[in-house]
């Protein structure tokens, strides 16, 4: 018989469960915040650009982020040149949203324990402690 255990554990406090490491690394959190604020995507070369990232970088990023189905590339062709475009999914929006819930959580409980520390040596500048 099985155990109940398993549904009555909670989550660790400041476990941040959904941090997801495919999302977290820096790249590609630069790559996936540029995507969702351009809605019609962003060329290869814009994003490479945007993020600071050279070829071969932004492409194993970009390969990563389309194994988990977060973004999208699609090849065509641009006054006679070929170009990629990138796209952030429907999936890639949601788990970004979701990505960004817990970050800000995460801040909250930082500034709110600078906040607590704050107080209890009197009211100094976190700053300057």
């Amino acid at each position: 018989m099985k155990s109940n255990n398993s549904r009555s554990r909670k989550v660790p406090r400041f476990a941040y469960d959904g941090l997801d490491r495919v999302i977290h690394e820096r790249a590609r959190l630069s790559v996936l915040t540029s995507l969702i604020t351009h809605a019609k995507g962003q060329s290869f070369g814009e994003l490479k650009q945007l993020c600071g990232l050279t070829d071969g970088n932004l492409n194993r990023h970009l390969t990563v982020l389309e194994e988990a189905k977060l973004v999208t590339t699609s090849k065509g062709v641009e006054h006679g040149r070929p170009q990629t475009v990138c796209r952030i999914t429907s999936l890639g929006r949601k788990r970004y949203i979701e990505y960004l819930a817990v970050l800000e959580q995460v801040v909250l409980d930082a500034s709110s324990a600078i906040k607590t520390e704050a107080l209890a040596r009197g009211g100094q500048n976190p700053a300057s402690a």
